[in-house]
């Protein structure tokens, strides 16, 4: 599987993570979607639940490294940064990238597939698309909750994007599903870039609101979210944020290390 990359990057919990604007990496995005041919550049945003996971589970970290661009979605990722050879400049959410790239795939006539959704939700969604993203060209597929990646529905959904090559195919069916699935069918795949972006189209439709910009900015979006569904989220946020301090204490040992073995190679060359 060739990978594809466009920028300079961070390497941060084994993850090379791309140290991008938003801006450039939605201009870099929007540039490959305009092929509509395969193989297409898979795109993951993780946060810290995504690290905590990839920690736990080494044969779905060893799938997802092989992503042609990886972006920080989550701001304590940014922080954890600061301390390394390349800082990332800023967030690149899942949830802000579906936003802009829709709207500027609605300008430039670009065909748009999305997987995800309840079944029966194809019509409700597409209106509600119509109306967010008007001239945005878009198909749906609403696979069912018991949907295999490699199965017979995760077949279906390769031969309804294949039938339209869409520019950008979003996938909205949570880690790690939308993941493996786009892992499993790249090479036959007929579009330009694949967005696995979990729950970024109910936020991108309006169905979810995001936190306030404020608190996004310095952080706190995690808090909104918690606050809003707490019986869903509690986990994902208390449990998973511990463990991911945890892991923070052991990069930062890590990069620490690094730093002092990179001083000592500079010193010994100068002799």
């Amino acid at each position: 599987m060739t990978k594809q990359t466009a920028f300079p990057t961070s390497s941060l919990f084994g993850l090379d993570i791309c140290a991008a604007s938003f801006t450039g990496a939605a201009a870099q995005l929007m540039q490959l979607a305009g092929r509509r041919e395969g193989p297409p550049a898979i795109v993951v945003t993780p946060n810290v639940d995504h690290v905590v996971r990839l920690d736990a589970d080494a044969q779905f970290r060893r799938l997802y490294v092989q992503a042609d661009y990886i972006f920080a979605d989550g701001m304590p990722l940014v922080w954890a940064s600061r301390h390394s050879a390349t800082p990332l400049p800023e967030r690149v959410t899942g949830s802000d990238l579906f936003v802009q790239l829709a709207r500027t795939a609605a300008t430039q006539q670009l065909p748009v597939f999305v997987i995800g959704g309840m079944p029966g939700q194809e019509a409700m969604l597409t209106d509600a698309f119509e109306r967010v993203y008007p001239g945005l060209q878009v198909e749906l597929y609403c696979p069912s909750m018991q949907f295999d990646p490699t199965g017979t529905e995760g077949l279906e959904a390769l031969r309804r994007v294949n039938a339209m090559r869409p520019g950008i195919v979003f996938v909205c069916l949570g880690m790690p599903k939308q993941e493996r699935w786009a892992f499993a069918h790249k090479d036959d795949m007929q579009a330009g870039v694949v967005m696995c972006v979990g729950a970024a189209m109910e936020f991108a439709l309006g169905f979810k609101s995001r936190a306030p910009l404020w608190m996004q900015k310095i952080g706190m979006e995690w808090f909104w979210r918690l606050a809003s569904e707490p019986r869903r989220l509690w986990r994902r946020y208390i449990v998973q944020g511990s463990k991911f301090a945890g892991l923070l204490q052991r990069e930062w040992g890590q990069q620490k290390q690094q730093r002092t073995i990179n001083d000592n190679q500079k010193t010994g060359s100068g002799h």
